[in-house]
């Protein structure tokens, strides 16, 4: 265990303490469609720290709207934590080509926002890729994307002016979380959804930002297990981010 991750899990150890009477389990459907009853970890907050943050982010924990959570399903663990350290990224030679394919596309940091452009191509993406689910773009962004807990933003993806892709993030001075991506998906042979992490890798390079979450890693769903092409990547077991090998 590095100095950092055993400094955060002494940290929030005694953080937790006095936190866990405000969390409470809250069992559904599994929303990944696994075989068994998603168990939810929960609590609601107001506006907390860039550190407290840190802490729950580095804990295994991932937001929602104004909650943050971390997966307690039985007998279920195939939702596995999953971070980058940008500093020791490479692209291989799949990512370089995604790079030169997305050259025409202009990226922009903007304020998270319910507006027309946001809603219509969220919805859009909804329908094509979750069409079994009763999911709406208003629905995630009122009580997913917006919240009061953290700094939130959205990377926008353009071509020629025209909306194509959209990553909501959340951003500290040291750490990024990514919480989701919709985009296009007439535009799916760009690999829009790893030119986002490539996106959000440089970034953090540029800004020194030494850790990037990318949420869960679950090994037999492909909307999932994309994150691991991204090398060297860490997963959570236990208290420890454990690297995982480069085969």
């Amino acid at each position: 265990m590095s100095i950092y991750d055993r400094q955060c899990s002494q940290e929030f150890a005694h953080l937790s303490r006095h936190l866990d009477r405000y969390f409470i389990r809250m069992s559904m459907e599994c929303p990944y469609q696994l075989p068994y009853t998603a168990t939810f970890y929960q609590a609601l907050f107001g506006p907390i720290t860039d550190h407290i943050m840190e802490l729950f982010l580095a804990a295994g924990y991932r937001r929602n709207g104004n909650s943050l959570y971390t997966m307690q399903c039985v007998p279920c663990s195939a939702c596995i934590p999953i971070r980058l350290h940008p500093a020791e990224f490479t692209p291989n030679r799949n990512q370089q080509r995604v790079l030169n394919k997305n050259s025409d596309i202009s990226v922009s940091f903007n304020s998270v926002q319910m507006s027309a452009e946001n809603l219509d191509l969220c919805e859009a993406f909804l329908k094509d890729r979750y069409p079994q689910k009763s999911n709406t773009a208003l629905g995630y962004y009122s009580g997913f994307f917006l919240n009061h807990i953290v700094t939130s933003l959205e990377l926008h993806y353009r071509k020629d002016g025209r909306l194509i892709g959209n990553g909501i993030i959340d951003i500290g001075e040291n750490w990024m979380n990514g919480v989701y991506f919709y985009f296009d998906t007439e535009e799916h042979r760009r690999s829009l959804g790893t030119f986002n992490i490539l996106t959000m890798i440089d970034f953090c390079r540029q800004k020194s930002i030494d850790y990037l979450y990318l949420g869960y890693y679950i090994p037999e769903i492909s909307a999932m297990n994309y994150k691991s092409r991204f090398k060297p990547y860490y997963l959570k077991s236990g208290d420890t981010w454990e690297q995982m090998p480069n085969d």
